[in-house]
């Protein structure tokens, strides 16, 4: 199993809703979950500016994970996510 961080500041609310109603079915298509997602947000430490939601993806392996980023038939679903604001995604290992 590896994980994924999701940093999200959402300036486009419409395109976050568009994006919600596709998101899982293109995680599940490459074995990816979210496991969490929260806009309720504590600093623990550093001090950029906190997004307006922050999650955690999971998939089987990296192959997967990278699979579902790089997916062309999915490039609408990651269109409709990045046209909600700023996203950042961080594979962790």
């Amino acid at each position: 199993m590896i994980y994924a961080t999701l940093h999200m500041t959402i300036t486009n609310p419409d395109a976050l809703a568009k994006y919600r109603e596709s998101a899982q079915a293109a995680l599940e298509k490459h074995g990816g979950s979210l496991l969490c997602a929260s806009p309720k947000l504590t600093r623990l430490e550093g001090d950029d500016p906190l997004p307006s939601i922050a999650g955690v993806l999971s998939f089987p392996d990296r192959d997967a994970a990278l699979g579902w980023i790089n997916d062309p038939t999915l490039a609408d679903v990651h269109a409709l996510r990045q046209a909600s604001g700023k996203t950042d995604i961080v594979l962790v290992g």
